[in-house]
């Protein structure tokens, strides 16, 4: 007699906890930080350190106790008294100094940039101190931008993962007006400027579009604040800077910035309709 043949064996069904447990495992195996990307990190600072060295030897020998981060406007008004003599004799390493420092705080999400677009404002006036506040903040904002799209994203998924998520809904749904949208969040104080870098390359914002909201989007913030830095001795407290008119000013300046895409959703709705009756006949 022939021997029996028995259909070949299912494997057996896998529970949700095993599919949620693999998950886990990978996502943590995605979050943990490579021994390369730490050292990545660690050579962008030392190579940021190593320019500050080099500015601070090329500076004339004084007392130098006053190079320090200001914490408070007494601290900021301290340092501008000293800076307003170097200046003068010393523009180019003054100007180096300061793009290095500013630069290096945008990169490693270090507070304190108000203050140093303030000391922009006293040591440079108007013109050049929006100039100078501009191109720093956004060469720091995209040495941020390339370091996270590097080694970002676990720092990112850890620290807002419910930001992340609607940030990330929100560049899906305004991806052909994307610039916009952009620009609004610049302009306005909707989503935190540190987390706008650090988010941006992780959720595919073009760094062409990341580049150009940067740059135009921090210029009207960056003349309030370098206009306040003109008079500084002014100043009682940080909370002055922005006056009513300001707000309204940079929520106008959003509002403008975001209609073109509120329109062309309009426009996007509008066509569905005829569409949708045409279909239906």
């Amino acid at each position: 007699s022939s021997p029996l043949l028995l259909p070949p064996k299912r494997p057996a069904a896998r529970s949700v906890t095993d599919f949620t447990g693999e998950r886990e495992e990978e996502m943590g195996r995605e979050e943990r930080f490579p021994v390369w990307e730490a050292a990545l990190l660690a050579g962008v600072a030392a190579a940021f350190a190593t320019g500050l060295v080099g500015v601070y030897l090329s500076m004339p020998h004084s007392d130098y106790s006053f190079l320090k981060l200001p914490k408070n406007l007494q601290e900021l008004q301290i340092l501008t008294d000293h800076l307003e003599d170097y200046t003068s004799d010393y523009t180019v390493q003054v100007l180096v100094g300061y793009c290095a420092v500013y630069i290096f705080m945008q990169t490693f999400m270090i507070p304190g940039t108000i203050f140093m677009s303030l000391l922009a404002g006293a040591l440079f006036g108007q013109l050049g101190g929006v100039a100078l506040v501009v191109f720093a903040a956004t060469a720091g904002a995209s040495s941020c931008y390339f370091l996270s799209k590097l080694i970002g994203k676990p720092l990112v998924f850890s620290l807002w993962p419910d930001k992340l998520g609607f940030f990330q809904k929100q560049v899906a749904k305004r991806r052909e007006k994307l610039l916009n949208y952009m620009l609004f969040l610049r302009v306005t104080p909707t989503l935190p400027n540190t987390f706008i870098n650090l988010a941006s390359p992780i959720v595919d914002v073009p760094y062409h579009i990341f580049f150009l909201a940067t740059f135009i989007g921090l210029i009207p913030a960056a003349y309030v604040t370098v206009r306040a830095g003109i008079a500084l001795g002014d100043l009682s407290s940080l909370s002055d800077l922005y006056d009513k008119q300001s707000i309204a000013l940079l929520f106008l300046i959003g509002v403008v910035s975001v209609t073109p895409t509120l329109l062309g959703k309009n426009e996007k709705q509008q066509g569905k309709g005829p569409e949708m009756v045409a279909s239906s006949s």
